[in-house]
């Protein structure tokens, strides 16, 4: 019987039964939220189950017995794994059911969870976290599809980077849930398998209830599109009507010159966020010298950081610049490089002060273009049809760069020491200005 309730996967063609015009509005106002905030506590809990792994890989190293190296294969085979999921997820999402596709996803994640610590042979945890990559996946394009089709052109920038900010609650979230954790591991109350089986709870609990709460596109209930409600016009349309849906993509995904150059720029993006981010505890607790518990705290601080980096980016670009994001990108990513460089230079348990201070900055600054770059610019130079499409795209080469971040970076700091891995990713950050200056005038319209 809980099967038969359980809405398809395929997407909900348009309502025959048409909401009133009197109750348009208040119907509107109603879904809107209960959309945005199922959308953002799902993305929430999926991180949940994504980035509990960074503060334990140093426990995983020690009952492993595994160097460096394997730390990054392992990091590697998820990003792999995840990137390739997103394009394909991507491509599906733009026709499938928004809850049904992010629900599902979200619960086969979390049942890996329950029994991913118990794991005693490094291949079989390669295996199943890269499984898990696969079952990631599944959790950023229907929010994708979401946005675009409950939230209007001329608010999104706003509102994607509080919604984006998600994962950066999400990793804070787990930062301080697996701190807890390994606290009362250290003190012989808890095995430190709860780091992994804990947030799997969670995340089936959640993933019933984004059944509960989520809709999929506003037609299906019965609603006018969004643009036509909020009459707004977006920056690209369809040219037909009657267009296939591979017609779509091969014109405004695979053959869209910005799309390509964005998917480009979030690599380099994801390159900065993922070798400051997955290496800070390593490079923090063995060069640094700082301790467990304290390292897992000042791991949260980048993305505490960055909920309001993102949203003060989303905001600046509405409010100076008509929703573009070139110019707030361009002077994020510039004041980014200058603080991956002091934390290099300054971080250390006789500088405790300045090892947060730039942890912070780079966590702010680090979240407006990441959200940017992959969604809002990305959604202003294509379709709102091929918008599941275009974020699987960057998101897969942004994953090409964090796949680059685990074992990339990890030869590179093997060859060039520490000094060799911050210094690729203040490169990476020069290279992406560079190349989001390349859509100025798609962006602008003109």
């Amino acid at each position: 019987m809980l099967l038969k309730k359980i809405p398809p996967l395929k997407q909900v063609e348009p309502s025959t039964e048409k909401v009133p015009k009197k109750l348009i509005a208040k119907t509107y106002k109603h879904w809107r939220w209960r959309m945005f905030i199922g959308m953002y506590i799902g993305y929430t809990i999926f991180y949940f189950t994504r980035k509990n792994i960074s503060p334990a890989l140093p426990l995983i190293s020690e009952k492993l017995n595994i160097d460096i190296i394997e730390l990054g294969i392992l990091s590697s085979v998820f990003y792999v794994v995840y990137g390739i999921g997103k394009f394909i997820s991507g491509l599906l999402a733009d026709r499938a059911n928004i809850r049904t596709f992010m629900a599902l996803g979200l619960f086969a994640a979390s049942i890996i969870h329950l029994f991913m610590g118990y794991l005693n042979s490094l291949y079989l945890i390669v295996f199943f976290w890269g499984l898990n990559g696969a079952f990631q996946s599944m959790g950023f394009p229907p929010i994708a599809k979401g946005v675009v089709h409950w939230i209007s052109p001329k608010e999104r920038a706003t509102k994607w980077t509080i919604l984006s900010s998600s994962h950066t609650a999400g990793t804070f979230g787990i930062g301080l849930l697996v701190a807890g954790i390994l606290n009362l591991y250290n003190k012989g109350i808890l095995g430190w398998e709860a780091v992994f089986y804990v947030p799997g709870i969670l995340g089936c609990i959640t993933a019933f209830f984004l059944l509960i709460v989520l809709r999929d596109r506003p037609v299906s209930l019965g609603l006018p599109p969004i643009e036509e409600y909020k009459k707004d016009k977006p920056v690209v349309e369809l040219t037909k009507s009657t267009m296939s849906h591979w017609q779509i993509l091969k014109k405004y995904l695979f053959t869209n010159r910005e799309i390509w150059i964005l998917s480009f720029a979030n690599m380099f993006i994801y390159i900065i966020r993922f070798g400051t981010l997955d290496w800070a505890t390593i490079f923090l607790y063995d060069v640094k010298g700082i301790d467990q518990v304290s390292v897992a705290m000042f791991w949260t601080l980048m993305p505490l950081a960055g909920i309001p980096g993102g949203i003060v980016a989303g905001y600046l670009a509405d409010r100076y610049w008509n929703g573009r994001c070139v110019p707030i990108n361009v002077i994020y990513l510039s004041l980014l490089a200058l603080s991956i460089v002091g934390f290099y230079f300054y971080s250390g348990p006789d500088s405790i002060f300045f090892t947060g201070i730039f942890l912070l900055l780079i966590g702010f600054l680090i979240d407006g273009p990441q959200n940017l770059i992959s969604g809002v610019q990305a959604s202003r130079v294509t379709v709102k049809e091929a918008i599941s499409g275009a974020c699987g795209m960057t998101g897969f080469f942004g994953y090409v760069g964090a796949t680059f971040s685990g074992i990339g970076l990890a030869k590179i700091t093997q060859v060039f020491g520490w000094s060799g891995m911050y210094a690729t990713c203040v490169l990476s950050a020069i290279i992406c200005i560079l190349l989001v200056l390349l859509t100025w005038k798609k962006e602008k319209g003109t």
